[in-house]
């Protein structure tokens, strides 16, 4: 079975997770979803991650979810922007802020991904791949 938005599929297996309160989610590795789990630490959004060998040998990412001291997840909500069907690129000057500040835009720029404010520091547009808050 092919999978034609693996994003999508990433944001939804941790989507999944964080409703039902697992510690850990695990997916197949890319460079994007290494990237967009970078982010996600760098913000405060997930406890780690990390890339490693399954025992069929096979590269997976497992990420590590962050909870507050109620249990409740860290990250409010993931939606997916940029699909294959349909891509959504902005300059910079056209990136508002996620939920008044509170969450982040993922963007793929030429300059690799980063935060919609990183993007607005930078004056450089991109892809929005993700908003996450």
């Amino acid at each position: 079975m092919s999978m034609t938005d693996p994003v999508a599929d990433f944001l939804t297996r941790m989507r999944n997770a964080m409703m039902r309160r697992h510690p850990t989610v695990e997916c197949d590795v890319s460079k994007i979803k290494l990237e967009i789990a970078k982010i996600l630490k760098k913000e405060g959004f997930i406890e780690d991650f990390r890339n490693f060998k399954s025992d069929k040998g096979l590269p997976r990412l497992e990420v590590n979810l962050k909870y507050d001291p109620n249990g409740e997840s860290v990250i409010r909500g993931l939606k997916r922007i940029s699909t294959p069907g349909l891509r959504r690129h902005t300059g910079y000057r056209n990136l508002h802020a996620v939920y008044s500040g509170q969450g982040v835009a993922i963007i793929t720029t030429s300059k690799g991904m980063m935060t919609d404010f990183d993007c607005r520091e930078q004056k450089i547009g991109g892809e929005v791949i993700c908003h996450v808050w």
